[in-house]
């Protein structure tokens, strides 16, 4: 069974700052696919970020610019966050493809204030 593990979230003013990665365990498999995606109050998961075994890359409109998304050959992913706004804030969910199955992260709170 994959596991994955995100870290790196937390408070932040406008502005700053955060990379979050995710680490997937349990398979001798390299992930395919790693997607990025967040959950704030109210609102429904929305994608943030993908990137394939190519490597190549798609961003949501509103953060592009902002947020780049990478992987290395340790079944890693990162998420780098910059200029963060207040509308950033929500929990933030890793996914990752694994031999046409798709896996997640518990998630890790991003919050950033005004």
């Amino acid at each position: 069974q994959v596991q994955l593990v995100e870290s790196g979230g937390g408070l932040v003013q406008a502005g700053g700052s955060l990379r979050l990665s995710c680490k997937a365990s349990g398979t001798p498999f390299r992930v395919d696919a790693w997607g990025w995606y967040r959950q704030a109050p109210g609102k429904q998961r929305e994608l943030v970020a993908t990137i394939t075994s190519g490597p190549n890359t798609n961003y949501a409109d509103s953060v592009k610019g902002r947020f780049t998304v990478s992987r290395d050959n340790a079944n890693m992913a990162y998420l780098q966050m910059n200029s963060l706004k207040p509308e950033d804030t929500a929990v933030y969910y890793c996914n990752a493809n694994v031999a046409l199955v798709d896996f997640w992260g518990q998630g890790t709170q991003v919050t950033v204030s005004s």
